[in-house]
């Protein structure tokens, strides 16, 4: 009989969500992995079985973080409306931050979290963007967005205002006369909706 592996995926997991709550409270210099494998119930042993130091934990969180949020977007699959594409993938940002709060702040606020290399960063959000890019290429090759505009452009107005309005959500910061998440898809929507009209696409041809 196989001997049951006591240090799994479960246990990691949960010891990742536990950092990840400790560093988006109270940042990462506070974070003590007596205290987090007491959190979790298990053994000091097992955080470093697990991921050899805090600062492989920290890590382990990052990578996680940007794990978890590429699936999301990447999970909105390509259809004949890539217009629609692209409000789909903007709503899949918000679900993302919404359901993993923590795990958000990590990704975007940094909170102290280092990530494996100078060059890394960069490289794995930038892959994260890359669904919103595509469709929007896709909608320029379909005539609904204007080809005067570089693709990473429209992309980067879509991807900056669902950041600014989930961080402001986040952060308790929304005016608070407004909800903002109740007018996020509308804003989003509309964002869109202009882009639609620039010159080169079928909107900006039919209005000259």
């Amino acid at each position: 009989m196989a001997r049951p592996k006591t240090h799994d995926e479960s246990l990691r997991l949960r010891l990742l969500h536990r950092a990840a709550a400790t560093v988006f409270d109270r940042g990462a210099a506070a974070l003590s992995l007596r205290q987090l494998a007491a959190d979790v119930k298990t053994s000091t042993t097992a955080v470093y079985s697990l991921f050899g130091s805090k600062a492989g934990l920290l890590s382990s969180l990052y990578q996680e973080a940007v794990r978890l949020f590429a699936e999301r977007l990447a999970a909105v699959r390509p259809t004949g409306d890539p217009a629609d594409d692209v409000i789909r993938i903007g709503l899949a940002y918000r679900e993302y931050a919404v359901a993993n709060p923590h795990l958000y702040a990590i990704l975007f606020a940094d909170r102290g979290v280092q990530c494996p290399s100078d060059s890394g960063r960069p490289r794995e959000v930038v892959e994260t963007y890359r669904p919103l890019v595509d469709a929007v290429r896709r909608g320029q090759r379909a005539g609904q967005f204007g080809t005067a505009s570089d693709p990473e452009v429209i992309a980067l107005s879509v991807w900056g205002m669902a950041h600014g309005l989930v961080s402001l959500v986040l952060s308790g910061n929304e005016p608070p006369e407004l909800a903002v998440a109740g007018c996020y898809e509308r804003a989003l929507r509309a964002l869109v909706t202009g882009w639609r009209g620039g010159e080169g696409s079928a909107a900006g041809r039919a209005a000259s």
